[in-house]
């Protein structure tokens, strides 16, 4: 994919996920959420400075070329509460951020939108920024419930409820590339590995909204990536619920000539995709990759077989209110 050209450095904040740790130890490049508090103001540690760990994921990412930055707001988290709460603890300014992505059509990621451009266009002075999003995301999806029948998962905001928020919404299933070549947004993931068969169970409302049928793909899922100069891409996948290994080749498809250095988010090796955790592992290992990020989704046990496999000094978790820079 031509057109990304490289960054200096980058810096991604963890403005919402499922964890919140402020006492394990980090890597350098990492600062965690206390120091973090008290570099956007907190002078005394009490339960209202902290902030609040939600099932979700929400990154504030930073790409900076000699004196030019810009900010991309990778999802938004599940819930209006959430995005306000800890971005102002956390000192988020709002009106930075240039550009929103959301990853793909579910709740836990995109429920936090509309107060996201609230915040942001309060923070501008009303200023419109592009929102990029894919056609297929807006269509209701569902859940198998174990005695029969099916739990509706809310629909997300409509590109015209984000419009009438302040957002320039960009639909589109076609990779992008924005932000003065800094950022890059994949098209759709294609689906290689044998053993990635993506959400177990998932469901999507039919066209002419009569039925369920099965959607266990969730095509509308797209990463974002940036070119850290002298290292290599940096990826972020929301959820993976393409597969993360199935995210990385296809990361590797699209910039052939730069190696893989990073990749953050949520791996979705929970719950029915436990079985596929050492088969993910293993293969995570083919990229060389000198970070590995994960969250939200990720589960307990792939974090610990990813420690196991690749050590404290590669794989470093996300929680709540963390810095990392690169």
């Amino acid at each position: 994919m031509s057109g990304l050209e490289p960054i200096d450095r980058l810096e991604f904040q963890v403005l919402i996920d499922n964890v919140t740790d402020s006492l394990s130890s980090a890597p350098s490049n990492v600062t965690l959420e206390w120091p973090a508090l008290m570099r956007a103001g907190m002078r005394q540690m009490s339960g209202k400075c902290q902030c609040c760990a939600n099932h979700g994921l929400a990154l504030v990412v930073t790409a900076s070329r000699g004196a030019h930055r810009h900010v991309v707001l990778f999802d938004a988290g599940p819930v209006d509460f959430a995005v306000e709460y800890n971005g102002t603890r956390l000192g988020i300014d709002f009106g930075n951020i240039d550009a929103v992505v959301l990853s793909h059509g579910h709740w836990d990621h995109a429920g936090g939108l509309p107060m996201a451009f609230d915040l942001i266009r309060n923070a501008n002075g009303g200023r419109q920024i592009p929102c990029y999003l894919h056609p297929g995301m807006f269509r209701q999806r569902a859940l198998p419930l174990p005695g029969g029948g099916m739990l509706p998962i809310r629909e997300i905001p409509s590109p015209e409820d984000l419009a009438a928020k302040g957002a320039l919404p960009v639909v589109t299933n076609e990779p992008q590339v924005l932000l003065d070549e800094m950022f890059f947004i994949s098209g759709e993931i294609p689906r290689v590995t044998s053993y990635e068969q993506g959400f177990p169970g998932h469901k999507r409302l039919s066209k002419d909204g009569k039925s369920w049928e099965d959607d266990p793909l969730i095509m509308d899922e797209r990463f974002l990536a940036v070119h850290v100069k002298g290292k290599g891409i940096a990826v972020f996948t929301a959820c993976s619920h393409a597969g993360v290994v199935n995210v990385l080749k296809h990361a590797q498809v699209c910039f052939p000539s730069i190696p893989l250095y990073s990749v953050t988010g949520g791996f979705h090796l929970s719950g029915g995709n436990e079985k596929i955790i050492p088969e993910s592992v293993r293969d995570i290992g083919d990229f060389g990759l000198k970070l590995i990020v994960p969250g939200h989704c990720t589960g307990w046990r792939a974090v610990n077989a990813l420690v196991t496999a690749y050590g404290d000094r590669v794989v470093a978790p996300l929680a709540v209110g963390k810095i990392f820079a690169i």
